[in-house]
């Protein structure tokens, strides 16, 4: 009866001393959503930065709310509407598609005095005041977007983009990147600075767009930023990043397994703490 009671014992206590399991809400757009719809990126990619996190740190599960196509700005408006649940850890990875999207990034003040979801700095307070009363003691990381070049869209070559090299309706991708760092900053959160990661730069984002020779109508393989100028006709020109055109994206904007294992990286980098 004794070793019946000592191995009861010693049974409770090892399930106790079992370590919970931490839960991770990564909030983001397409980039964070094709983590867990490869098909839909032609299979270009394997799995996301997410899932790779959680091999690497199996004692963390994460849940998924990217949602594909959306900005800050419509988070922030619908935040009421996406079921976000309590959790330990929340990400926030947006930003790229009010760039594109010329949603105004605002002012610092719009961030302090809760000024709504019209601006990005306005958003972000929504957003994250939304995930402090989820859970008062979690761990907030922002992410900020990446550098990106010309993209164009696999299913559909009419939904293309240009790249941040340059404005849109006046502004610069790099200013959303700073504006996520300053919120960051104020708010003592861990910020991962994709825009910034020299592995993530315009250069090494693909390793070519196969565009045809404006003088001898031949395709030629441009490398950035020769292509920059080069006209795409998405009726009758072929996709323009082949397989073998693949290096941090598989289209210009959206990480290539390679690239979201730059991302997994810094991630583990912060999560480990």
């Amino acid at each position: 009866m004794k070793k019946i009671l000592l191995s009861f014992f010693i049974l409770v206590v090892t399930c106790s001393m079992k370590p919970q399991k931490i839960t991770w809400t990564a909030i983001g757009d397409s980039i964070t959503y094709l983590n867990d719809h490869q098909d839909q990126t032609g299979n270009r990619i394997t799995k996301g930065y997410m899932t790779r996190v959680v091999e690497k740190l199996p004692d963390i599960e994460f849940v998924n709310q990217g949602h594909n196509g959306w900005t800050a700005c419509k988070i922030a408006e619908k935040i009421e509407t996406l079921n976000l649940q309590k959790a330990d850890i929340y990400s926030v990875f947006l930003g790229t598609n009010d760039w594109w999207g010329g949603k105004p990034l605002g002012v610092f003040a719009d961030y302090e005095n809760n000024t709504g979801f019209n601006t990005v700095f306005g958003a972000y307070r929504i957003i994250i005041d939304k995930l402090k009363t989820l859970n008062p003691d979690a761990k907030i990381i922002l992410i900020t977007p990446m550098q990106r070049v010309d993209f164009v869209y696999i299913a559909n070559m009419k939904n293309n983009a240009y790249g941040s090299y340059k404005e849109k309706k006046g502004q610069y991708l790099s200013q959303f990147a700073e504006a996520i760092s300053a919120i960051g900053k104020h708010e003592h959160f861990e910020v991962v600075d994709l825009y910034n990661n020299k592995k993530l730069s315009h250069k090494k984002l693909v390793k070519f767009k196969r565009l045809k020779d404006p003088q001898t109508g031949n395709y030629k393989d441009y490398k950035y930023p020769s292509f920059i100028d080069i006209p795409f006709n998405p009726e009758t020109d072929e996709y323009p990043y082949p397989l073998e055109a693949i290096n941090m994206t598989y289209d210009g904007l959206h990480p290539s397994d390679k690239g979201y294992e730059v991302i997994t990286k810094e991630l583990l980098g912060v999560m480990r703490k």
